[in-house]
């Protein structure tokens, strides 16, 4: 059951379940990386740095909490069937935005659970790391940026969501897209100083 926000976020931070010990190490990578930046680098220091690396490793924190109900090989389904991603996806077909989507959803994806299961826990995990080591970070952003524009239209017309935050995940990804915070105290941050004009495809990434 839900209490607070600090005692929710304390109980995530510690009891993460057996993947635990990986979020803790991501955090702790992200805290040296920042604090590298910090050291080496004046202009890394300002209150502007330290909040597109919070806003970041938040919104990673975030990714990582929702794989943790989808971990392979069940994916949260119970053994009858029910439950886990696959409730969710079958809600898609019901509740999506577009005939479109849902057909897709009931003739492709779901007869191929397995499959696209991975590959839904594997992106929301690849998001995470990136965001909150800053790493990549255009590529976090377009993964998942897709990824929560599946959402928001898979279950546009679920009376159950609240559709609106698929949507401000949206904008916050694309946000991520344009302000680009794996620059501030993040490992972008230092390949980009080291790339030095040397590695164009390495800048566009970063």
């Amino acid at each position: 059951m839900k209490t607070n926000p600090l005692l929710d976020s304390w109980d995530f931070l510690v009891h993460g379940g057996p993947l635990g010990p990986i979020y803790w190490l991501l955090l702790v990578g992200s805290l040296s990386i920042a604090v590298l930046n910090v050291v080496r680098h004046t202009e890394q220091r300002s209150l502007l740095h330290l909040w597109n690396w919070f806003t970041r490793v938040c919104i990673g924190s975030l990714w990582w909490e929702q794989s943790l109900w989808k971990t392979p090989p069940t994916y949260g389904v119970a053994e009858d069937g029910s439950g886990g991603l696959r409730y969710w996806m079958t809600e898609m077909v019901h509740n999506a935005s577009s005939a479109a989507q849902s057909h897709l959803v009931e003739k492709v994806i779901l007869p191929h659970f397995s499959f696209f299961a991975l590959q839904v826990y594997l992106g929301e995990v690849v998001v995470a790391a990136l965001l909150i080591l800053g790493l990549f970070d255009r590529v976090a952003a377009i993964l998942g940026g897709l990824m929560a524009l599946n959402l928001w239209l898979g279950l546009y017309r679920s009376p159950s969501e609240w559709v609106w935050e698929y949507f401000f995940l949206l904008v916050i990804q694309v946000t991520f897209l344009i302000v680009r915070p794996g620059r501030s105290w993040g490992v972008d941050a230092l390949l980009t100083r080291r790339s030095m004009g040397r590695f164009d495809w390495l800048k566009r990434l970063t």
